[in-house]
């Protein structure tokens, strides 16, 4: 141990002491369960693994399909006929939002009634709607402000402005993951991050191995998929001593030194080391049957719903979906053309997970979650010279999300 001063004496045995009569608190509660040592790392693995909850719960495991940019509320889950009324005249009250909205617009696409609730859903998810009656639709949302920087942090995280660890990093901190071979929370984004990148999966203030590891699941090649997950030069069993090695150095700079972001670092190598392994038969599909590939689709989002599902099927907490680079819902001109476009990307993807984790018996502790950081509003937005867009402004004012399997 390197010499230190009285202060750092004090504050060392009053953390230790502090921490020991906490965790026999806790531990008498049965609340946490003793920490498993990595003998190659030499340091403790037992955050990342599984602890009991307070109450018992259906949900094992989240999926979040985010479709980042925010999509019309009024033209996928939430039917406004009063549109039709208005259509074409001037609001009498128009909520402020980001940029100036004129007339009323309605829906360019027909809502009918589906299953036995009658719930109404939007002819653009018509294959989900199939779904509807183990669906709750919460048309009741809203954010702080009409922007997509803080309004991604508020839904992701929780707050707009003070950084806060994502929902992602929370349901790893709660339940731990059952899988040390593979990262317990996984963000895909086809082509690139969303607005905000890697903020939107951060740990914040709880140890960074709670924070989302990014896949970009535009490509096939796992060296591609996740990068560096393959050494160009070195064999794994080199790589092996290699760690070991480090984990003698890493442990001899601990000693005496009170860091959690050096643990995280350490964790990381290691789970990095184990993924090599098991993240290449996780995100094969072509090990799925035919009929499973063909009934999710061929396309990107149909092949990374199908990732995810595997991925939740070998102990992965929290998987979040990400519908493209930057924010593709974003749709202020032009919306019928591109929201039905949007929507039939993972309209299939969506109704396919849902059938598949229904006939694996996983609906029922799989938590299945799907919205944006905002809507869109009823009016349609306005140029600069004053002239209709065909589409629809940010709205925070309120706006739908929906959530299936659970328990829901």
């Amino acid at each position: 141990m390197e010499p230190g001063n009285r202060r750092d004496m004090l504050m060392r045995s009053g953390l230790g002491i502090g921490a020991l009569g906490l965790a026999s608190v806790l531990a008498d509660d049965g609340r946490i369960m003793a920490a498993e040592t990595d003998t190659a790392a030499g340091i403790a693995t037992g955050l990342q693994h599984f602890r009991s909850s307070h109450f018992p719960g259906k949900a094992k495991r989240v999926i979040h399909f985010f479709l980042n940019g925010g999509p019309s509320h009024v033209d996928t889950f939430d039917p406004k006929p009063q549109l039709v009324r208005f259509a074409n005249r001037t609001v009498a009250k128009n909520l402020l939002t980001e940029r100036k909205t004129g007339a009323a617009l309605p829906s360019p696409f027909r809502f009918r009634k589906y299953g036995q609730s009658g719930i109404e859903v939007s002819e653009i998810f018509a294959k989900t709607a199939a779904h509807i009656d183990d669906i709750a639709v919460i048309r009741s949302m809203y954010a702080q402000v009409p922007n997509h920087e803080p309004s991604l942090m508020l839904m992701n995280c929780g707050d707009s402005v003070q950084t806060r660890p994502s929902m992602g990093s929370w349901v790893m901190y709660g339940l731990g993951t059952e899988n040390r071979n593979l990262p317990g929370f996984i963000a895909m984004c086809p082509g690139g991050l969303p607005i905000k990148d890697s903020e939107n999966w951060q740990s914040a203030f709880l140890p960074g191995v709670y924070q989302g590891t990014y896949i970009d699941s535009n490509h096939r090649k796992l060296s591609r998929l996740i990068e560096n997950i393959e050494h160009p030069q070195i064999a794994t069993d080199a790589q092996r001593r290699q760690l070991n090695l480090l984990a003698r150095l890493n442990a001899e700079h601990r000693a005496g030194r009170l860091d959690d972001r050096m643990d995280s670092r350490i964790q990381s190598f290691e789970l990095a080391f184990r993924m090599q392994r098991d993240a290449a038969e996780a995100f094969d599909v072509t090990h799925e049957p035919q009929h499973i590939q063909e009934m999710y689709g061929d396309g990107v989002h149909g092949r990374q719903t199908l990732i995810a599902r595997r991925l939740l099927e070998r102990g992965v907490r929290y998987v979040q979906l990400w519908h493209g680079a930057g924010q593709p819902w974003d749709n202020h001109a032009g919306i019928a053309a591109a929201h039905r476009n949007l929507a039939g990307q993972i309209d299939g993807p969506i109704a396919a997970l849902m059938t598949d984790l229904k006939q694996r018996g996983m609906f029922e502790d799989t938590l299945i979650l799907w919205g944006g950081e905002f809507g869109r509003t009823p009016t349609v937005e306005l140029s600069g010279d004053g002239k209709p867009q065909d589409g629809r402004d940010h709205n925070h004012w309120g706006f739908s999300v929906w959530l299936a399997g659970g328990g829901i």
